[in-house]
């Protein structure tokens, strides 16, 4: 037996989970005291922006740096729930004058996040240039009936256009008719009319 691929199973160590997009990497460290201190301050400068109600437990004080620290609080605001209200603390050197720098809401590991943007080039599957080519391929085919397209006959309209020059020439061939048909009753009545007129010669 051997015993080395049980031993490298073994070493092998669990990935990490991955942190959600625009939730903050926090320094490790020790904030500043006076900062830490200040969860009171932090809360009345959050309920600038926020009611009381949506502002729930502090849940903790984490360094941003040398003598800044961000204060988070749980998030009551209705459709943010999972999220944390922070208000950024900092103060001078030598100094218990504490400023206010920053308010917000943040998304943590609980919250609802939109997911990351994908460029449309990646989001574009197989089957869906597929379909795009299918689609193409329908349009340029001819139609059934052997029309092109945009000739008369080949769709409603041109039907109605070739019945329209029809109708047209119809009238037009009828109205050219009734005006021979008067010229050829007139030349008959005068040649009826000579007629007459030689045979009274005649006797």
């Amino acid at each position: 037996m051997n015993p080395e691929p049980e031993q490298a199973e073994s070493k092998v160590e669990p990935k990490a989970p991955k942190r959600g997009a625009g939730v903050p990497a926090w320094r490790t460290g020790k904030p500043d005291a006076v900062l830490a201190a200040a969860v009171d301050t932090a809360r009345t400068a959050i309920e600038g922006i926020a009611k009381a109600s949506e502002i729930g437990n502090h849940l903790a004080a984490r360094t941003e740096g040398d003598r800044v620290v961000t204060h988070l609080f749980e998030s009551r605001l209705p459709g943010y729930i999972g999220w944390q209200w922070y208000a950024v603390l900092t103060r001078n050197s030598r100094s218990k004058v504490i400023t206010v720098n920053e308010l917000g809401l943040l998304p943590s590991e609980d919250s609802i996040l939109a997911p990351e943007w994908v460029p449309w080039a990646e989001r574009v599957r197989p089957e869906d240039a597929q379909e795009q080519d299918a689609e193409d391929a329908q349009d340029d085919a001819p139609a059934e009936d052997g029309t092109a397209d945009g000739a008369p006959g080949g769709t409603a309209a041109g039907a109605e256009a070739d019945a329209e020059t029809e109708s047209d020439a119809e009238t037009e061939s009828g109205d050219k008719t009734e005006p021979g048909a008067d010229a050829a009753s007139a030349d008959e009545a005068e040649t009826g009319g000579q007629t007459e007129t030689h045979g009274q010669d005649q006797d």
